[in-house]
């Protein structure tokens, strides 16, 4: 999606209040949006705080008016400086298991549950049809949204060989995405730039031309076709290596889904196996949608030379969810109630992400930061009251006041 064009010195001194408990009163001037993240540094079982950003004309800068931004500053690396040290010590007191292996058997368990899911689509019976349906679709999320995000972030394996063999597997082969663009723009403009106007504020999620009720409830039905289609509009700016792998593998993970369809789950045509892999493709699609726009988009937004240090610009621009089994499984931790730890911490796995969510919590409430909480039907009902602010017009632009 093209980036929205927005107007830094429009709606100046207009007062807001942020909507997530824990979101400080804020000053704000309007602009616009696209979306953001940092590569994470250094090895699986090191935890830093992502010093190095890219983009050389973007700057950390404290925005409080009168306080001489040096030292509000080094107050902010300070504080996660010393954030950073509380969890590196949970992090080398944690076993291989906990930093990596319950997320690898979750998504083990995952392919053991593949043949029963196909062969459950061989019942003419009603509910076992519909427990094949539910098992693919469910696997095909764990597989495409946890295993992706995690490969993305090399969170699998402490081998960055290794980590490039699991992120080809589960962003190319499972997910029909090219793992240089979705590397690029989840890691290194998301989390580095996150709720940054033009970069990292979640307006690829955006599609102003649609009201409000079919972007939520029927444009996610959507997402198995489109997500193919943008993948190969983005292979432009890859090399071409990497293009013919990405369309190789892409080609070998649905031809692979068609297959099993129609000699396993005994199909008798090609649309009904189609029709199949699109439903079991889309459904877990609508929390997919509501998930990554719940979770930035209606908190505090900045520009990109106004921006707080890496702990505010984290604490204020992310929320969590409460815990939810399926999502849990099947997008893992990181993306539902750990977000705000992932964010600070993204190389972790989403196990380690929720070993670290008491400590994350309670440093951040101690030290006056704030802690975005809030559930899924709040913010959906939030996103539907306030769709046209939200979602089609350019959200303003933050100014900190009195937060060092």
């Amino acid at each position: 999606m093209p980036l929205e064009d927005g107007d830094p010195a429009r709606r100046r001194g207009q007062q807001i209040t942020g909507e997530v408990s824990g979101t400080p009163r804020l000053r704000g001037t309007g602009d616009p949006s696209l979306w953001g993240t940092t590569a994470p540094g250094g090895s699986r079982t090191e935890v830093t705080a992502e010093g190095g950003e890219p983009g050389p004309a973007l700057r950390d800068g404290d925005v409080t008016p009168g306080e001489a931004p040096q030292r509000g500053g080094q107050h902010e690396e300070a504080l996660m400086t010393e954030l950073s040290e509380l969890v590196q010590k949970v992090v080398k007191s944690s076993s291989w298991w906990e930093r990596h292996g319950v997320d690898i058997s979750i998504l083990a368990c995952s392919f053991l549950l593949l043949p029963a899911g196909f062969l459950c689509l061989r019942s003419a019976q009603a509910i076992p049809f519909l427990v094949g349906v539910l098992t693919l679709g469910v696997v095909h999320h764990t597989l495409t949204v946890k295993g992706s995000h995690l490969a993305s972030h090399n969170a699998l394996t402490e081998s960055k060989s290794w980590g490039k063999v699991w992120a080809i597997f589960f962003i190319e082969l499972c997910s029909a995405f090219t793992v240089e663009q979705a590397t690029y723009n989840h890691v290194k403009i998301h989390h580095g730039y996150t709720n940054v106007i033009g970069l990292g504020d979640s307006s690829t999620w955006k599609l102003p031309f649609l009201n409000r009720y079919v972007y939520m409830f029927i444009a996610p039905l959507a997402v198995p076709i489109l997500t193919p289609l943008v993948a190969l509009d983005l292979l432009r700016n890859v090399e071409w290596k990497a293009a013919l792998r990405t369309l190789c593998c892409m080609f070998l993970g649905f031809y692979c889904h068609y297959w099993l369809l129609l000699h396993v789950s005994g199909f008798q045509s090609p649309w009904s196996a189609l029709l199949c892999m699109l439903l079991t493709r889309s459904l877990l699609a609508h929390p997919y949608i509501h998930v990554n726009i719940f979770q930035h988009i209606g908190l505090p937004m900045f520009a990109a030379d106004r921006k707080p240090k890496r702990i505010h610009l984290m604490s204020l621009g992310v929320l969590n969810l409460p815990s939810n089994a399926l999502l849990d499984w099947s997008f893992g931790h990181s993306l539902i109630s750990c977000h705000v730890e992932h964010h600070l911490f993204p190389s972790l796995s989403d196990n380690m992400c929720l070993k670290i969510k008491p400590i994350v919590s309670q440093y951040l409430k101690q030290k006056k930061l704030p802690y975005n909480e809030d559930t899924y039907t709040s913010r959906l009902q939030l996103f539907l009251q306030r769709y046209e602010e939200l979602m089609v017009h350019a959200p303003p632009i933050t100014e900190l006041v009195g937060i060092q």
